[in-house]
């Protein structure tokens, strides 16, 4: 069964608190924080302080997907606000399994994601590290895009990899990701599905159903 994280990205920030909230009465499994430093990717959201005042709303495990430069600067400060699982880009690291063993020690899930472009070759080499792969199916830095669908491919070597090296991973898939699209994601191997603008653009009322449909494809 597909796990949904919603990403409070698409969030109506004026409301920040009801629509978090959300993300737990409407059966969803965690949520995804998109951590954009203007640098790496052409926006800038939001940092650790925000990430420790919204902790206490929702027991759901929060992944700080950081969208940054230079991110061991910062995930000391992300795993002290209260994130349980830390996601870094591959392209950001000259020392991915250095960056993934400081995660670990720190009592934490590790992640690793990828843009569309980057391949996935180096992932035999830090897959016994990993606790999630995220594969991005757009191009990082704004919601509402369409999903590339070169991803669905990615996500299956993605999951190839695992299953002939034994690990254990989850794979998520973040952009694009809607009633349309979500058959062709689970088909490929997803185990996590990242959702924006799909289910924060619904209202209160109909996002437990969207969680449900999903979950029963």
């Amino acid at each position: 069964m597909i796990k949904i994280a919603p990403s409070i990205l698409s969030a109506d920030f004026l409301k920040l608190e009801e629509e978090i909230r959300s993300i737990e009465t409407s059966g969803a499994d965690l949520v995804h924080l998109d951590i954009m430093d203007g640098h790496f990717v052409p926006n800038i959201t939001f940092g650790p302080m925000i990430v420790k005042q919204i902790r206490p709303l929702v027991k759901l495990p929060f992944d700080a997907h950081l969208m940054i430069e230079n991110p061991t600067l910062f995930i000391q400060k992300f795993a002290d606000a209260g994130c349980e699982m830390i996601t870094v880009h591959a392209e950001t690291e000259q020392h991915l399994h250095r960056t993934l063993q400081f995660i670990k020690r720190l009592g934490l899930k590790a992640g690793i994601s990828v843009n569309p472009h980057t391949a996935v070759d180096f992932l035999p080499y830090v897959g016994d590290l990993c606790d999630l792969f995220l594969v991005m199916s757009v191009n990082p830095g704004f919601g509402g895009q369409e999903y590339i669908k070169s991803a669905s491919e990615k996500i299956r070597k993605v999951a190839e990899i695992r299953e002939k090296y034994g690990f254990n991973y989850e794979i998520s898939v973040d952009g694009g990701v809607n009633a349309k699209t979500l058959p062709e994601v689970i088909k490929a191997g997803a185990d996590i599905a990242v959702m924006g603008s799909y289910f924060f653009g619904k209202p209160l009322e109909e996002r437990a159903e969207l969680v449900r449909n999903a979950k029963n494809l």
